[in-house]
């Protein structure tokens, strides 16, 4: 067998996981060509740079003399469960990285509890030594306290340290930076600590690799060539396999085992099979257990899928995803505007673009809605739909979204709802604050300390009272306060949740927005729009400062009289408007309200637009 080490980055958003792989790259034996010169090699997708998270699972695989190291950079956030989960389980160890400043986060105790679930010997780095207030015992204490925490073993307890400046590739087994001269003893050290395939343990599930045995193969990620078609990525459990399909119980001309994850068993032919050799995929004669490769030629093949022998198919263990916990109803678009920015408008566009995603993401839930044009969209929160939104309006897509809402269960009779544990940050002049709406929106206080100014909240809170509430943290704060939230599981159902009800500016008829009409409306509250802006009636233009909609006429003219004022002075009298973010907007979004999303613009409304109706049915 070839000498093969399979690992994962994981870590808290922002702690260096795709910067650490770059290094690694291209400190390594690894030809990249002309990516070498860029910046981030791994986060290559738009939406990932604007954000400064990973978004998507991606495989690379770096060569360190006669080894093979497979690297799965895995996402952060919580949100994108489902990706961490199955992509996980490609790996036989993971390396934990750790800002040496702000310690083990949120997002640092979901991904470790995951992969110490599933048994991975984990190496521990703590990571931007190179900052200036760095707090590198700290870090590694809080670490060993997040192990303790989590039942870790006391095999996965005894973890190597290493410790690195990702962004300035350099990494050492003492915190001395002047020392370090490149990212290698990282390397060393997973080949000393991380098992080979053949190696690993028989337990938790897991078995050691053997190429002797009837082909195995989980695919764990789907990706579209505009050559190959469909090609399903996935690790080499069992056998051996070959450019024509062979197994260990003999080719068959190419053609294996398709098993789906309904149990549905058909006989089908590999067309192209593919390795990995840095971020390219690389085609070859025949791979065998331990590997990850990349296969084409399987017709319908998805996550959760199993290829394996011909004569003897047997399935892998399905992969265990967590259930959606919010959900949203996308829409056609049936503003006055619908159609004029988008390419994709239709039930039919949506309909296919959703089941597209679904081939994608087994943490994403679809299901029709009361109407054809409807359709409800369920994922593991808000970032999760957010995202699936921001990408299909870059694709070109027209939709409607309504409120994020929760997702309620039945069990044994009891209705119980998803809780998350938040951790907050915040200035100590802003904790009573904090305290005060995380109690109206029955947030629980598990913890409290102060540390240089800051006070360390942490909460357990139902997830409908979060939703909404990060708008309000910030302004409360000034923009001073850091959030971020786990998912903690289902609980029965709580109490009513105490929320600040906001009131809308509402427009009163269809035209272009004045900057004499908005200098009156603003008056009113803090206005979402600036003058010339196009608008309908029905549409939300601001936030009324009471706790009620209020109708504006954002178009009116001016009228000449002998009280003119200068254009100039009506300009500078106006407050600079409120722009959203698609997040922001989600959070404002009330019961009657809707998201129009196009792809240039983000407009608030009310769902019945026209004034005169929507007061008679008040």
């Amino acid at each position: 067998m070839k000498d093969i080490r399979n690992i994962a980055i994981i870590a808290h958003v922002d702690h260096g996981k795709s910067t650490l792989v770059d290094a690694l790259l291209k400190q390594s034996d690894t030809d990249l060509g002309k990516l070498s010169d860029k910046e981030l090699i791994m986060d290559f997708n738009e939406l990932e740079r604007e954000r400064g998270i990973t978004i998507f699972s991606k495989n690379a695989a770096v060569k360190y003399g006669d080894t093979k190291i497979n690297i799965i950079d895995t996402p952060g956030h919580a949100d994108f469960g489902g990706e961490v989960e199955r992509v996980l389980n490609m790996a036989d160890g993971a390396l934990l990285l750790v800002d040496a400043q702000e310690g083990p986060m949120p997002q640092t105790r979901f991904v470790l509890k995951k992969a110490l679930s599933m048994g991975h010997k984990i190496i521990v780095v703590i990571n931007k030594i190179d900052k200036k207030n760095a707090r590198i015992n700290y870090a590694l204490d809080k670490v060993i306290d997040l192990f303790i925490e989590l039942g870790a073993n006391d095999e996965q307890m005894n973890f190597p340290v290493v410790y690195a400046s990702s962004k300035l590739g350099k990494a050492g087994l003492a915190p001395d930076l002047e020392k370090m001269e490149n990212i290698l003893p990282l390397i060393e050290t997973v080949l000393k600590y991380i098992p080979s395939p053949e190696k690993i343990i028989a337990k938790e599930g897991r078995i050691p690799a053997n190429p002797d045995a009837p082909l195995q193969i989980m695919i764990v990620s789907i990706k579209y060539d505009n050559y190959k078609g469909r090609t399903g990525i996935g690790r080499i459990y069992q056998g051996k396999i070959s450019a024509g399909g062979g197994s260990s119980s003999g080719g068959k001309n190419g053609w294996v085992s398709h098993i789906s994850r309904e149990g549905k068993i058909s006989k089908q032919k590999i067309t192209s099979l593919m390795t990995f050799n840095g971020l390219n995929h690389v085609e070859t004669e025949g791979s065998e257990a331990g590997d990850i490769v990349a296969i084409s030629g399987i017709e319908n093949i998805n996550i959760g899928d199993t290829i394996a022998d011909f004569d003897n198919p047997v399935a892998l263990p399905p992969i265990n995803i967590e259930k959606p916990t919010v959900k949203m109803i996308f829409s056609v678009n049936n503003s006055p505007f619908a159609g004029q920015e988008g390419e994709y408008c239709t039930s039919r566009n949506l309909n296919e673009r959703l089941k597209k995603e679904l081939d994608n993401d087994v943490a994403l839930q679809v299901v029709d809605g009361k109407s054809p044009d409807e359709f409800i969209v369920s994922g593991r929160g808000e970032l999760h739909l957010g995202i699936l939104i921001e990408k299909m309006r870059r694709e070109g897509y027209e939709l409607q979204a309504s409120k994020p809402e929760v997702i309620f269960h039945e069990e044994n009779g009891k209705t119980t709802e998803p809780v998350e544990d938040a951790w907050i940050e915040a200035p100590e002049k802003y904790s009573g604050i904090v305290i005060e709406k995380m109690s109206n929106r029955k947030g629980q206080m598990k913890n409290m300390n102060v540390e240089n100014g800051i006070v360390y909240f942490r909460f357990l809170i139902p997830t409908r009272g979060l939703i909404g509430f990060r708008n309000d943290f910030l302004i409360d704060t000034k923009g001073n306060g850091i959030i971020n939230t786990l998912f903690a599981g289902y609980y029965p159902k709580w109490d009513d949740i105490q929320t600040n009800p906001h009131g809308s500016l509402i427009a009163h008829e269809t035209g272009t927005s004045t900057s004499y009409a908005l200098l009156m409306s603003q008056e009113r509250g803090e206005m979402f729009i600036g003058p010339g802006v196009k608008v309908y009636e029905g549409q939300v233009v601001g936030q009324n400062a009471k706790a009620e909609d209020i109708i504006v006429n954002v178009c009116k003219q001016k009228q000449l009289n002998n009280f003119r004022a200068k254009t100039e002075q009506v300009t500078n009298d106006l407050i600079p408007p409120r722009i959203m973010s698609l997040e922001q907007c989600l959070e404002y979004l009330g019961d009657d309200e809707l998201l129009e999303i196009t792809p240039k613009s983000l407009r608030l409304r009310k769902r019945v637009l026209r004034n005169m109706i929507r007061k008679k049915l008040e």
